[in-house]
């Protein structure tokens, strides 16, 4: 598949709207090593978008995790649940920050945190040494996480 063109003021549109901000872990793009991208929410395989309604600011491991995947099996229902979607849902209807950790609250938060690897070791050492250099979570993060 050919790799989808997204025009200089569509990107600025996406990343301003973030404030910056992972849409999914909510990592400031200044805070991670490896920056943001955009991502497809639903991706263009599965008939998504290529419009601003159909696009995130994504940190490189959520972006990278989620892939072209659009959900996950909650194996303990066997029920196929879909991700987060951050234009439509509310980042605190699906998860809370405990310490380091993104907890999910909800089964589509379940599937999210855990295919896009919210919680790996490494994601965790990160977060806890921005946390305690007062970096994250970020005033626009709080907001979005209902603090």
């Amino acid at each position: 598949m050919e790799r989808p063109y997204l025009s200089q003021d569509l990107r600025r549109l996406v990343i301003n709207r973030a404030d910056r901000l992972c849409e999914y872990c909510l990592i400031h793009d200044d805070d991670t090593i490896f920056g943001c991208s955009i991502d497809h929410i639903i991706s263009l395989k599965h008939g998504g978008p290529n419009d601003a309604t159909n696009l995130a600011h994504a940190c490189i491991f959520c972006n990278r995790y989620k892939g072209s995947d659009v959900g996950s099996i909650i194996w303990e229902t066997q029920e196929f649940v879909r991700f987060y979607n951050p234009r439509r849902d509310l980042w605190s209807d699906h998860f809370c920050l405990e310490g380091a950790v993104i907890s999910p609250v909800s089964a589509i938060g379940e599937a999210t945190a855990r295919i896009l690897g919210f919680n790996d070791r490494d994601r965790l050492v990160e977060r806890q040494i921005l946390i305690d250099r007062g970096l994250y979570p970020s005033a626009a993060a709080r907001e979005r996480m209902g603090l």
